[in-house]
């Protein structure tokens, strides 16, 4: 981790460290937790983790992937039938 850290640093990149998470990825029992520290400050653990749009679970399960895309779904659906519901014939067809 010190080594990205020197890296970031010399090319100028900043790494937000706040929103920065450990997370391990591993279906085995957790022993103990991950101590990783990034230019002196401790990266907290995570169970999961929403990475460009993808939730990433530890236990490299997507149940919290797929409810999460159904959760949106369903807004986007019952959003639409309200709106329709407005309508006249014409515009729903």
């Amino acid at each position: 981790m010190d080594r990205l850290g020197d890296w970031a640093f010399e090319n100028a990149m900043k790494i937000n460290r706040s929103k920065s998470k450990a997370i391990r990825f591993t279906r085995a029992r957790v022993n103990g937790p991950l101590n990783y520290l990034l230019l002196g400050t401790l990266i907290l653990e995570a169970s999961s983790y929403k990475f460009l749009g993808i939730i990433l679970s530890s236990d490299l399960s997507w149940a919290d992937q797929v409810n999460y895309t159904a959760k949106n779904s369903w807004k986007a659906l019952y959003f639409t039938m309200r709106i329709l519901k407005k309508c006249t014939s014409n515009t729903k067809t």
